[in-house]
């Protein structure tokens, strides 16, 4: 048998451990303020193979500018694997659906760096639905550059 008591304590306890686990949650270790050189610098995301779908192999690199610790300027290139640039050819093997889906890969490389700008750091840039794998280069090629900034 349960008495007062007891419960309010297990109550107390259980709600106590919830709040400290929410605030530990929502502690995004990103937001701290980074302290970066201002000037130029250049990052690239590892070689991504291909999705289930053998679609998207390749990498992407970054151009960035920094100034009083934000991106001022950001240029994203999406390459494939042999070196060659994803451009307004991409896809143009593959099936009208997938072509569909490289093509606006390659349209998200602009919107993804011009999210950016402003900002220290890539984290919080959302993915552009049918460019997730292109988000994931974005962000680390972002995050390569940034460390080659920091002071």
């Amino acid at each position: 048998m349960i008495n007062k008591n007891n419960s309010s304590s297990l109550l107390f306890l259980l709600l106590s451990a919830i709040i400290i686990l929410s605030f530990t949650a929502c502690n995004d270790s990103n937001n701290t303020t980074a302290d970066y050189k201002n000037g130029s610098y250049s990052g690239r995301s590892s070689n991504f193979e291909e999705d289930e779908s053998g679609n998207g192999a390749g990498y992407g690199e970054v151009s960035i500018k920094i100034e009083n610790n934000k991106i001022v300027e950001c240029e994203f290139r999406m390459y494939n694997l042999d070196g060659s640039l994803k451009d307004d050819s991409y896809g143009s093997e593959l099936s009208k659906e997938n072509r569909l889906k490289a093509q606006k890969a390659v349209q998200s490389a602009g919107k993804y760096a011009s999210a950016v700008i402003g900002k220290n750091s890539a984290q919080d840039i959302d993915a552009i639905s049918g460019a997730t794998i292109s988000c994931s280069e974005f962000k680390e090629a972002v995050s390569d550059a940034l460390k080659k900034a920091e002071k």
